[in-house]
């Protein structure tokens, strides 16, 4: 008979996995040059490398959303551990770009999986005064994870090769694919007492986007995903080709500063969120504004700049305020649907965010680089997508109704 893991190492484990996740994704950009130069590449076919991984991503994320809120998560979680993980690893031994692009979809279905259905387990651990906070450590492993793809994907890619990168990525995730198998899952609904969670119909589903707190939320993820998830490719790029920042100082410097913004930005706004919306039913939704507001000057400064120093130092101030929302809006996506649509939220969610946000943006810049022959203008358009986050964000921070938190 299985046992259930206590919150604190359900939440250990997942966090565990989701920073091997982030990891495994992060790799690419740091050997971002070695692949072009390998494979004789554009900037566009460069940035085709994160779209076609976000195709695999986000058009299978409904799926694993569906069978999330109906089936066992832990074995789909376990599968797409594994999946993403072979993938990773296949990567090291594409032949030519079209391998490799196959290999990044492999990546994508497998991630899929996992950030799909994890925070529905977190959601159903943890209680709404505490679900916030878990969710906030749970997604520290963006950064943290990210940064150490950054770092250690380009220092095994100066030593060994760029191929070798991707190997060492993904051999621990193929070691740790049935580590939730032993352990029974938490009940859905469990979290808010037992309380009955009937399997969702399609009309539930279609429904999710009749919730205006939830559009709002999305909407504003979505544009913000558009600049994060180009910003994150093009970054290290921008430092080299702009302020002739040597190749391995820009991954390490991007890195170093993502580790250290994200694991600050990301706890302090979460923790932050939680007491303000203990005293202000509209915290989450307002820390979400204050996070894209802040940003989006920094962004402009660190493109614009025409020394290293400063370009470095407000890219650096762009990073720490980017992180502040990344618990709430988690929070948020799940809190503002019934509790039997959790998965499924969240998989429409990452559904909008990437079919409308970084599966363009990275290749977007990449062409838009090549037809004005300048990088430094091509990101001009990720600061202006910032502002359209911070506008719908302050919108559902001022309709937000007074209403306890976890109703929706």
């Amino acid at each position: 008979m299985t046992r259930a893991l206590s919150p604190f190492w359900m939440l250990f484990i997942l966090t565990g996995l989701n920073l091997f996740n982030y990891l495994d994704r992060s790799v690419v950009p740091a050997v971002l040059s070695d692949i072009k130069a390998h494979f004789a590449l554009s900037d566009g076919q460069v940035g085709r490398i994160n779209t076609i991984f976000m195709l695999g991503y986000f058009v299978t994320s409904p799926i694993f959303g569906y069978l999330g809120d109906r089936a066992s998560r832990k074995w789909l979680i376990a599968a797409g551990i594994f999946v993403w993980s072979l993938g990773t690893v296949l990567t090291g031994f594409a032949a030519s770009f079209v391998l490799l692009l196959a290999c990044r979809v492999l990546v994508g279905v497998g991630e899929a999986s996992y950030a799909t259905i994890s925070p529905s387990l977190i959601s159903d651990t943890f209680p709404t005064e505490r679900r916030n906070n878990a969710l906030t450590i749970f997604y520290v492993a963006i950064p943290v994870g990210s940064a150490l793809g950054y770092v250690l994907g380009s220092l095994m890619a100066q030593h060994w090769g760029w191929r070798w990168a991707f190997v060492w990525a993904g051999v621990p995730g193929l070691l740790l694919a049935l580590v939730l198998l032993p352990f029974r899952e938490p009940t859905r609904g469990g979290a808010e007492g037992g309380a009955k969670s009937t399997k969702p119909t399609l009309a539930d589903l279609l429904n999710l986007f009749r919730l205006s707190d939830y559009r709002l939320v999305v909407g504003g993820y979505t544009a913000y995903t558009f600049a994060l998830g180009a910003f994150a490719v093009w970054g290290p790029a921008f430092l080299e080709r702009v302020h002739q920042v040597p190749k391995q100082s820009a991954a390490t410097f991007f890195g170093a500063t993502l580790v250290v913004t994200g694991l600050v930005g990301t706890m302090a706004g979460g923790f932050a969120a939680t007491a303000w919306r203990k005293r202000h039913p509209s915290g989450y939704a307002w820390m979400l504004g204050l996070s894209a507001v802040l940003s989006t000057p920094l962004a402009i400064g660190a493109f614009l700049a025409t020394d290293k120093t400063t370009s470095m130092a407000c890219l650096a101030g762009a990073m720490l305020f980017i992180f502040l929302c990344t618990g709430p809006v988690n929070t948020l996506i799940l809190e503002t649907v019934p509790m039997n649509l959790r998965a499924s939220a969240m998989a429409m969610s990452i559904f909008c965010i990437h079919m409308f946000g970084d599966l363009w943006s990275s290749e977007i810049v990449g062409h838009l680089s090549d037809h004005w022959g300048s990088l430094q203008k091509a990101v001009m358009i990720l600061p202006a997508a910032l502002g359209v986050a911070a506008v719908l964000w302050v919108s559902l921070a001022l309709k937000t109704k007074r209403k306890p938190a976890g109703s929706v």
